[in-house]
């Protein structure tokens, strides 16, 4: 049954879990987004909804491009594309190579089902990296509106994730998206300029963004 209603975003523990169940139904992954708040399966079965007391946010204006990146363009025959392999990408991203010494993965094949439905409906995007048309990077995330949520990315060659960042970054400008929503800072976003703000600061850019 398709979620209606979530708790308030303020009820949530100290780890952010704020409400356990329910089902990853495109409406109610939306109405997720759209409270504050995202789904992270617990160990691969259980479905739990998160709101964190900080949330991880990227600032466009504050976005820090490698001082190399250019230079490491030109070095090999990169393509960049946007939307032509959601699903490998997103598939990637949930492999045991992408994820070093953790164990289990909160990208469940429900959770592929999910945003891939969400993708058919306009809501998802990826950027990809390819190089000889090998797909060797990428990441996807949600966007609603002017709201985007970077979910997760993957590289099978060095830089190939930056440059799908960078891709990302030109694209969301185009959008007329000035942050996006990190859900938490990695060392991999740190380096491009993410950082903490508290669940409130949020929550009023969230409102925001979903108004404009």
């Amino acid at each position: 049954m398709t979620i209606k209603k979530f708790p308030p975003v303020e009820t949530a523990d100290e780890d952010g879990l704020l409400a356990v169940g329910g089902d990853l139904r495109p409406e109610s992954v939306l109405l997720a987004y759209r409270s504050g708040i995202f789904p992270w399966p617990i160990d691969g079965e259980t479905l739990a909804w998160f709101a964190p007391p900080r949330r991880g946010v990227l600032f466009l204006d504050e976005f820090h491009a490698p001082r190399r990146m250019h230079r490491f363009l030109k070095g090999g025959t990169w393509t960049r594309r946007r939307d032509t392999n959601f699903r490998d990408v997103i598939l990637k991203c949930a492999e045991p190579k992408n994820r070093g010494e953790r164990n289990g993965t909160w990208i469940t094949e429900s959770m592929v089902d999910a945003y891939c439905e969400l993708f058919h409906q306009g809501f998802c995007h990826s950027f990809e990296a390819y190089l000889d048309d090998t797909l060797v990077g990428g990441l996807y995330g949600i966007q609603i509106g002017r709201f985007f949520a970077a979910e997760s990315s993957f590289y099978r060659v060095s830089g190939a994730s930056k440059i799908c960042m960078c891709e990302m970054a030109t694209y969301l400008r185009g959008q007329g998206i000035t942050w996006l929503d990190c859900q938490m800072v990695t060392p991999f976003s740190k380096t491009f300029g993410a950082r903490e703000i508290p669940r409130a600061e949020y929550m009023r850019l969230l409102a925001g963004a979903l108004r404009d």
